[in-house]
């Protein structure tokens, strides 16, 4: 919908633009909707790319990224500079190069360590690639408020001595959001203020950092500037169908475009991956739709709670929690009786992406019925819970 409360495109152009020509016939273009997705809370990465995103990509300019010659890729990355308030910025193809790429780059040889909160998506879900390919200790700090690291529990964890038997500590890496869960800009602010202080440098895996802004955390900039090297991720949230980018110095990004190439990142025609990534920029994150996403959440939380339920973590942006052991049900039985009423979930984390629709939550509510109040569902679960599984990003 459009601000002034009209739809924001009328239907004959959006029927329009769900067809296109398949060999002379025309045929259903499954970009024109959100298709499965708007019934899916396994991630926000199962987002449906949009028209706008598939027109950009057949109207995009195909010069080679390797040779820094696409003026589309260019641009991008000249765009996201400006919008974190960094120097330059560089392309990756997905949120683990970019965290790898980032760290990579930064640390220049061992010995060496990285802090970072025991949660984290470069411990949890990106293969050992610090240790791989940095030759790194990752030391993990456990926040003791719960929620988020703070300088007092990174100051535990972190070797600043001279001493021979310690592995010192070069890196501090952050992930906002996490979990769903905000890092006060504050917080990042006085662990940035303490690393600088002692030569540490700050990363920020900022995959999901556009939904802190967007609840109102602090600005992209005001985040960024905390920070050494960002990597932000254009497919979670924000809907393109790939991609993700890094920003830093000027030399920074020029170190870490060899150490891209080096592990197999240069590319060759970027354009169709940065037409769509600008789009998704401009339309879901400038565009304003994560806030409806985060409001969305607050609802299915509150629904969950008004029939009994308990969440396992506090609603901030996207994500809920529920807890399934409280509410006496297995993640398995949790999963299957969601596909009784179209739903898609991995278990007790919902994640609330912005094509998650009105009828999405009506659904859900009878599944909390179901859990909760006893009431029986008449659908059936077609595929095996273990089918519908995957990690959790």
């Amino acid at each position: 919908m459009a601000s002034n409360g009209k739809p924001a495109m009328a239907q004959e152009t959006i029927h329009k633009e769900a067809e296109h020509l398949a060999n002379g016939k025309v045929e259903v273009n499954n970009w024109s909707g959100p298709g499965p997705a708007a019934f899916d809370f396994r991630s926000d990465v199962v987002t449906t790319p949009t028209t706008r995103m598939l027109n950009a990509i057949a109207s995009t300019t195909l010069l080679d990224d390797v040779f820094q010659s696409d003026p589309t890729t260019n641009d991008l990355e000249a765009f996201i500079a400006d919008l974190t308030g960094k120097e330059a910025a560089l392309l990756v193809l997905s949120g683990t190069m970019g965290n790898q790429v980032s760290i990579r780059t930064q640390l220049l040889a061992p010995p060496h360590s990285v802090v970072t909160d025991y949660r984290s998506h470069i411990i949890e879900w990106e293969a050992g690639g610090v240790a791989s390919l940095c030759g790194a200790l990752v030391k993990p700090v456990y926040p003791k408020n719960g929620r988020y690291i703070t300088l007092e529990d990174v100051k535990k964890q972190t070797v600043i001595s001279s001493d021979v038997h310690a592995c010192p500590t070069k890196l501090i890496s952050l992930e906002n959001t996490l979990a769903g869960m905000v890092t006060p800009l504050a917080e990042c602010q006085r662990i940035s203020n303490w690393a600088h202080e002692n030569d540490i440098l700050m990363h920020l895996d900022g995959a999901r950092l556009w939904e802190a802004v967007a609840a109102g955390a602090g600005t992209l900039k005001e985040y960024c500037d905390c920070f050494d090297s960002i990597s932000l991720c254009f497919s979670k949230g924000l809907g393109a169908p790939i991609g993700s980018i890094i920003a830093g110095t000027r030399k920074f990004c020029e170190r870490a475009r060899w150490i891209r190439k080096s592990i197999g990142g240069g590319l060759r025609q970027a354009g169709v991956i940065t037409a769509a990534a600008r789009v998704a920029v401009e339309d879901t994150f400038l565009g304003g739709k994560l806030t409806a996403s985060h409001d969305r959440a607050r609802e299915i939380a509150q629904m969950w709670e008004s029939y009994g339920g308990k969440t396992a973590n506090p609603v901030e942006t996207n994500m809920v929690w529920f807890d399934l052991e409280e509410a006496g049900i297995s993640v398995k039985e949790f999963i299957e009786e969601g596909e009784k009423v179209g739903l898609r979930l991995l278990g007790g984390r919902l994640v609330v992406h912005y094509q998650i629709g009105d009828e999405a939550v009506k659904r859900l509510d009878q599944l909390m019925q179901a859990v909760l109040k006893g009431k029986k569902l008449n659908g059936t679960a077609e595929h095996p819970a273990e089918k519908l599984q995957f990690p959790t990003e």
